[in-house]
């Protein structure tokens, strides 16, 4: 792909993350022919839309540039006529996430934005909204591409490929790049160095390391981060507890950090429970945190990327949303970890499912390298979690209160049974106002389970 004049539009635009977002486009001003950025948000995030945007036109006009920064409330007129889209919205904003993790965990049983109730509970919010703009996309701007790193962003990039047929969509984490800047500092060599091949899905994948000789480097690896002696912290925004060194040995692939969920499950969970009781969940604490931000944010004389904005989590992946834009203009070529069709690469799973692997970023979007198959521990977990992702997908877009129920039975995260029904018809109705495809069904939640209500809307005052 060959573009001058490029408009990029970004779907959520008055998130936290924008000014890196920003500095990511400035750093490669000489690469990527930028005319037009255009922030888009909802009314209810229109004062942090002003505010970002503000402070991305003091960053552009500061690098010496003469980008247009339009702000809108207007996501079609955004839309029209955009090379790239890139997604960063929260439906439900964060008072949504603190209903996942909050309404799981009085039940003592985990609740995260991304894994287990809460996550299942944001799909189901989120991926009737990336159909939205795919249809609008549909009409507007057909030849775009869309980079998502809207979470749970496996399963929102898997809708958008597999249900809505937006075959130019490439999901993005940071987690990998958060992994890679760990184990390189440990093992005393730089990206150049290394080929590094991820394989699984989001936040549930598994990596081995090379030399530029061809030799392993992931035994040593695992030596050096999970060993006795190692510091083994390699997550800012999740609680570092240990794997257990001889079964990440046994596996011969370094772990994702969002593993501890499943291999470290009793101690995860209480912790979170420890968080829940003290009022200091992550939601809350992210709360607090975006409000820091964007009293910073608010400073006429703030014109960079301030470094509190690490301490809010996902730090890296916009500027590596920046870096596959600019590979697909210029078809750099670049190697990176990103969310794509599977196409055979992973052999446990599917053919047309979305899997998160290693891929070069060219002008036609993500090729990516082939893994081949895993051992059978590994591979049957992460079958299980694709299954639930699919079944996911399927409750989101249809509204089946069986398949969401289903998806709640087959998460490992989640006990089976009355525990799994009732704590989903509790979250339904917390997120009534975001899940019209659910409505039959809340409503008789609210007509016949006068308990549920009670039970969500005291829990919900005492946040």
């Amino acid at each position: 792909m060959t573009k001058s004049n490029l408009k990029i539009a970004t779907i959520g635009g008055g998130s936290s993350y924008t000014p890196e977002l920003i500095e990511g486009y400035i750093k490669r001003k000489d690469e990527m022919p930028i005319k037009e950025i255009w922030l888009v948000d909802i009314e209810d995030g229109k004062e942090k839309l002003e505010i970002v945007g503000a402070m991305a036109k003091r960053q552009i006009k500061a690098a010496g540039l003469d980008w247009e920064v339009h702000l809108t409330l207007d996501r079609r007129e955004a839309l029209k006529d955009a090379d790239f889209v890139t997604t960063q919205f929260r439906v439900g904003l964060l008072n949504a996430r603190v209903k996942d993790e909050r309404i799981p965990l009085s039940h003592g049983i985990l609740g995260q934005e991304t894994n287990g109730a809460g996550g299942i509970l944001k799909a189901l919010r989120t991926i009737p909204i990336i159909g939205e703009i795919i249809a609008d996309m549909r009409e507007l701007c057909p030849d775009a591409w869309l980079i998502n790193f809207t979470n749970p962003a496996g399963m929102v990039t898997e809708a958008a490929i597999k249900e809505f047929g937006w075959t130019r969509t490439i999901g993005l984490c940071n987690v990998p790049i958060s992994h890679n800047m760990l184990e390189l500092e440990a093992i005393g060599l730089e990206e150049k160095d290394v080929f590094i091949q991820y394989a699984g899905i989001n936040h549930f994948h598994w990596h081995r390391v090379w030399d530029k000789d061809g030799n392993e480097l992931t035994d040593q690896l695992i030596d050096l981060v999970y060993g006795e002696d190692a510091n083994k912290g390699d997550m800012e925004n999740i609680h570092n507890a240990q794997y257990n060194y001889d079964q990440i040995k046994d596996l011969g692939m370094l772990p994702c950090g969002y593993h501890r969920y499943y291999y470290t499950e009793d101690e995860m969970l209480k912790h979170s429970i420890e968080e829940f009781k003290n009022g200091e969940t992550r939601a809350q604490v992210v709360s607090q945190t975006e409000k820091n931000l964007f009293e910073l944010y608010k400073d006429p004389e703030l014109d960079y990327k301030p470094e509190e904005l690490k301490l809010r989590g996902g730090a890296y992946y916009s500027d590596a949303a920046c870096e596959i834009i600019n590979s697909i203009v210029n078809d750099k070529r670049v190697d990176m970890v990103v969310s794509t069709a599977n196409n055979g690469t992973i052999t446990d799973l599917p053919y047309d499912a979305v899997v998160e692997v290693t891929a070069s970023i060219t002008g036609n979007g993500a090729v990516p390298y082939n893994w081949g198959a895993f051992m059978p521990a590994a591979r049957g977990m992460l079958q299980l979690m694709k299954a639930m992702e699919e079944t996911v997908i399927r409750a989101a877009v249809t509204g089946d209160y069986g398949a969401a129920l289903h998806a709640y039975t087959i998460n490992p995260l989640i006990p089976g049974g009355a525990i799994a029904r009732e704590l989903l018809d509790q979250l339904l109705y917390a997120h009534e106002a975001y899940l019209p495809q659910f409505a039959d069904k809340i409503a008789d939640i609210k007509a016949n389970q006068p308990e549920t209500v009670k039970y969500v809307d005291e829990l919900m005052k005492s946040n």
